[in-house]
């Protein structure tokens, strides 16, 4: 017969608050764990980003990061939108290898791109950019500052702007050991600092927000620039492709059509509504609204995207 074994008031009481403390740490969010990644090509690794607006529970956790490991070195692409999401980038890439962090790259300027960049500092590593990235981040430091702290809350904790060091103006190769990295800027598309990186290993292309995939495309500098762009990256050969915002890594250059054509109906559709006569708020009511439903976060950023080819093609 088991009998049962009494208590003291005070083993009672110690017993519950090492009870409490453990349910308050199982509720309590994670913001050190490891970003999840996935292996795309030999030692090329992908964290893909959410289809989301920035906010206290995603932390900034919206576009793709990426890094590439050589025999020597670790260059990191993107590193998310907060300096949590970067923390836990840098832990995925210490799951997989020691070897130092020598780059961290960032493809464009936008926030969910850069703003992980702090959780790398204490690699010392080289920032890199396309060279009017630090003008461009430096304009706007300020407002993207203001509206992530907003938009995150506590997960901004940390965050800051980092401009490049090493600034890209002409096809430039970086060294990581047995691998090497091809970065080349672009004219205006997306923005007007747009860089392309190739790891000439694998053949593997990473454009940044010059590709999105199932992520509605957003316009922050010439709609005929990017059209332009994707006509010269279609005429290239690459064994895959990873987008700004999409799936880890994507079939080339069939990747590029869905991104075409909605940026190409946009265009026509606005370049119609000009020749009718039709003001800016007209436009935006109608033009490109056959591309509705092929696209997340189309309420979002849809009309901002016609309003910018609106003011960009009323001058042609």
């Amino acid at each position: 017969m088991c009998t049962p074994k009494l208590i003291s008031r005070k083993g009672f009481l110690e017993a519950a608050l090492a009870l409490a403390a453990t349910l308050l740490l199982s509720c309590t969010p994670a913001f050190a764990r490891a970003a999840t990644v996935t292996e795309v090509a030999p030692g090329v690794f992908v964290h893909q980003g959410r289809y989301e607006v920035q906010s206290p529970e995603n932390r900034g956790d919206m576009s793709n990061a990426s890094f590439v490991v050589g025999s020597e070195a670790v260059a990191v692409i993107d590193t998310s939108g907060s300096e949590v999401m970067g923390e836990d980038l840098r832990e995925a890439i210490r799951a997989v290898t020691d070897k130092p962090i020598k780059y961290v790259i960032n493809t464009h300027m936008h926030p969910d791109h850069v703003l992980g960049n702090a959780a790398f500092k204490q690699d010392n590593p080289t920032f890199v950019g396309h060279y009017k990235l630090a003008r461009a981040l430096g304009t706007r430091a300020d407002s993207y500052i203001t509206a992530n702290k907003q938009m995150l809350g506590d997960a901004f904790e940390g965050s800051e702007i980092i401009l490049p060091t090493l600034l890209i103006k002409e096809p430039t190769t970086l060294d990581l050991g047995d691998r090497t990295l091809l970065l080349e800027p672009t004219p205006t598309a997306h923005t007007d600092n747009d860089l392309i990186v190739t790891d000439t290993k694998t053949n593997t292309l990473f454009l940044g927000d010059l590709l999105f995939s199932e992520h509605i495309p957003t316009i922050d500098g010439s709609i005929k620039g990017w059209l332009a762009a994707l006509d010269d990256l279609s005429q290239r050969k690459a064994d895959r492709v990873v987008p700004g915002h999409g799936p880890a890594s994507m079939d080339f250059p069939q990747a590029l059509e869905p991104e075409k054509h909605y940026l190409e109906s946009v265009a026509n559709d606005v370049r119609q509504a000009i020749a009718e006569g039709k003001t800016l708020a007209e436009t935006t009511k109608t033009a490109g609204f056959s591309e509705k439903d092929t696209w997340k976060l189309f309420d979002q950023y849809h009309v901002r995207n016609v309003t910018a080819a609106f003011a960009e093609l009323e001058w042609e």
